[in-house]
């Protein structure tokens, strides 16, 4: 009695384990960022560096990095061709301005709507946030980060940097990502969000 119950439970344990390691990350968004990364059909890594691939470097998420901006709208602004790292130039508007505080200064930064995205399903409200930071060329990618947000019913604005990630150039340069601009400079250090990848 007792080898058959060892018998099967040597088949349970078989039988849960299929040889797949779980999803790292310490919030649904980390997981679901380290899920895209593993997926060969969302990944932005080369095939070489998926294979190997277990985890993005993150930060430690802190709550310091969430923050409620006000939200000033500039709908008159003119739509204009944004450079990218390719000859790609994407055409995008200035949606507005936000301003919040962050380590006991405040910041402002302009917020940009993809003309050509909006159009997509599931991306009408879509907000682009792209930024740079004293952070920039030691702990995280060099040309800075992007923040995604959606557009508020009012004028404030949540903002989590801890959701900040690497422009998919980073991990492949077959990838065509919109510079950040230099207005968008946060002077402080970010360290919230996606740190430079290591290859």
């Amino acid at each position: 009695m007792k080898h058959i119950l060892s018998f099967f439970i040597l088949i349970l344990v078989l039988g849960c384990s299929d040889g797949k390691h779980p999803i790292l990350g310490a919030t649904e968004w980390q997981k679901k960022m380290n899920s895209d990364f593993k997926d060969a059909s969302k990944s932005p890594l080369k095939e070489k560096d998926r294979k190997s691939f277990k985890s993005l470097d993150f930060f430690e998420v802190d709550s310091t990095y969430v923050v409620l901006a006000d939200l000033e709208r500039t709908p008159n602004t003119e739509p204009f061709k944004m450079k990218t790292t390719t000859d790609r130039m994407p055409l995008f508007k200035q949606y507005g301005i936000v301003t919040f505080d962050l380590k006991g200064q405040t910041f402002q930064l302009n917020i940009y709507q993809d003309l050509e995205l909006m159009h997509e399903k599931g991306y009408e409200d879509y907000l682009f946030l792209p930024f740079l930071d004293d952070t920039n060329g030691d702990s995280t990618y060099g040309g800075g980060r992007y923040v995604e947000c959606r557009m508020p019913e009012d004028d404030k604005l949540a903002i989590n940097f801890n959701e900040a990630y690497n422009p998919y150039c980073v991990y492949n340069e077959k990838y065509s990502c919109p510079i950040v601009p230099r207005a968008n400079y946060i002077a402080t250090k970010v360290e919230a969000g996606i740190k430079n990848f290591k290859k």
